[in-house]
Formats: C-alpha cells, structure tokens, sequence
C-alpha cells in the first residue's frame, strides 16, 4: 500500500499558505508527521482525509487520484482528530456498535471487530461503563478503536496523547504501534518522544513546507557527536543559550545542567552524550530559524 502527495499547497489568503510544495512517499508502517505548531500539519491531514480540498497538487492511493475521486479512499480511511468527542451517556460497546452502523457493517462483523478491538485497546474491563466516567486517555483509546472499526488501510491520527499523563500515553502508542501491520500509519503531534517510540519514519514540517522526509535512525545521526551536557553557572546561561541551541536544562544546587547542540565541547568540563531524535529535531527546526 502507498500514499503519495505531489506538491500539495493549500492557499488560505493571497500571502498566506497553510502547506506548500508538499511532496511524500508513505509505504506500510508508522510514519511522524512532526513540527512545531502552525507548521501545517493539520492542513495536510485536512487533504489526506478528503475534508479539503488542495489548492495546488493532489494525492494517490494506490495509483487512485484522492482529489478527484475521494469516494475512492474513504472507505479504507481511519480517522482519529485532536478533538474527538463521543456520546458520553452510551457505553463503550454502545458507541462501538452506533459506529459500526454509521461505517455498514453487518451486525456479525461488528460483534467480531468491536470484542477485537476492545482488546486491542485494553478496555475489556470497561465495556459496560458509559463513556462520561471514562479518562482523558481511555477516550482516546476509545477513540483508536472507533477509528479501526473498518480495518483501514489508511489509519491517520492528530495528537492522540495530548494532555495524557505519562502512563495513558505509553498505553495509547502501544496500541498504535499494534495496528500498523499492513496499513499506512500517519500520526501527527509535537510531542517528539511518541514519534521515536513509535514512527518508521519521520516527515518534518516547518511554516508549511517540507523541512525533511526519512528515518527515525538517520535523523538522530545527524547531530551525533555534537549533543553535549555541562553545568553552568546561572549567570552564564543566557550566553550559553544566545551561543547554541539548547535541548533543556535542569536547575542543580552548583548551578544549571544543561543539554545543548555545539561542534565543539562547549565548555572544558562537556561530556558528549547520545542524541535522541528531539536533540535531531530541535537542531533541525532551529536551522530553519523557528526555534
């Protein structure tokens, strides 16, 4: 299976631009859709679920041009948005059932996907509960499994773990990374760690335009040997960070311990440590001029 986009653009004003010149190749597997906010992330995932139309370019599935003939992949398509709501007074298998109907599945086939998908999601234990006295994450979770309910091909999810307290999240990428077999993954979100624990592959935007498109391991090598950490000084650390792009810091008793990006070891004391794709992607967006 694959998606590609040729040159997508979509034009909001007479200067302004939600994306442009967007050129992609996504095959089987999970793919990052990164960048800084306003980066036209949402505008991409807008096309690629046929709720907009480009203004220049187009999309195929396939071989299938998307623009002309949407009818063609929404069948395929999974869809999970930031806000997604639900009818809190259902229960989960309810709501599951209601969905199932919307999407024309025969009832034998939505018992089976449905008991599937609960499981895949861990909310077996849950089931019979309505859906208002669920968390932040189990709805999101509920909202993976609603978005699988037709066994996509094409599964395309906007910042799913937004707001999620750390355990919710590993819950929720782990039933993502469970769902792309066979299919073409999109998960779109600022939130780098999710893209490394769970993305093939990364395509990074910045003010609408496609900074970089390729893996997670050769992203993260493009700033190996140049990720340090040190302690400075508080009085030093604004000229530390008017000097280098600075991954975090960390407040000490003796001073600031901080992770930053240099050619050289920034001060005598600098230990060189591993890069992680968001040491990648912060020296990436900051050669753009964003951060």
């Amino acid at each position: 299976m694959k998606l590609r986009t040729e040159q997508l653009g979509k034009q909001y004003g007479q200067d302004t631009w939600g994306i442009r010149d967007i050129s992609l190749e996504l095959e089987d597997g999970i793919h990052g859709l990164l960048g800084p906010n306003g980066a036209g992330k949402s505008t991409l995932m807008k096309i690629l679920t046929t709720v907009m139309k480009p203004t220049t370019g187009t999309a195929y599935w396939n071989g299938t041009n998307i623009v002309e003939s949407p009818e063609k992949v929404r069948p395929i398509l999974g869809y999970l948005p930031q806000d997604f709501g639900t009818y809190p007074d259902l229960t989960l298998d309810e709501f599951l059932e209601y969905m199932a109907a919307l999407r024309g599945l025969d009832s034998e086939t939505a018992s089976a996907r449905i008991d599937e998908l609960i499981a895949l999601t861990n909310l077996v234990d849950v089931r019979s509960r309505k859906l208002k006295t669920f968390s932040g994450g189990m709805r999101q979770r509920v909202g993976i499994a609603q978005a699988l309910l037709n066994d996509p091909e094409l599964l395309i999810v906007d910042e799913p773990t937004v707001g999620l307290d750390p355990e919710e999240r590993v819950r929720l990428r782990s039933a993502l990374t469970n769902t792309a077999t066979d299919r073409v993954v999109i998960l779109s979100t600022h939130i780098v760690p999710d893209v490394e624990a769970t993305a093939n592959t990364i395509a990074l935007l910045d003010n609408g335009r496609l900074i970089t498109h390729t893996g997670v391991e050769e992203l993260v090598n493009r700033v190996s040997g140049k990720v340090y950490e040190c302690i400075v000084p508080r009085s030093e650390l604004s000229r530390i960070k008017s000097q280098y792009q600075v991954c975090s810091t960390v407040q000490r008793s003796d001073g600031v311990k901080v992770r930053l990006i240099a050619e050289t070891p920034p001060t005598d004391d600098a230990e060189r440590v591993t890069p992680t794709l968001e040491d990648a992607y912060l020296d990436t967006v900051d050669q753009q001029g964003v951060v």
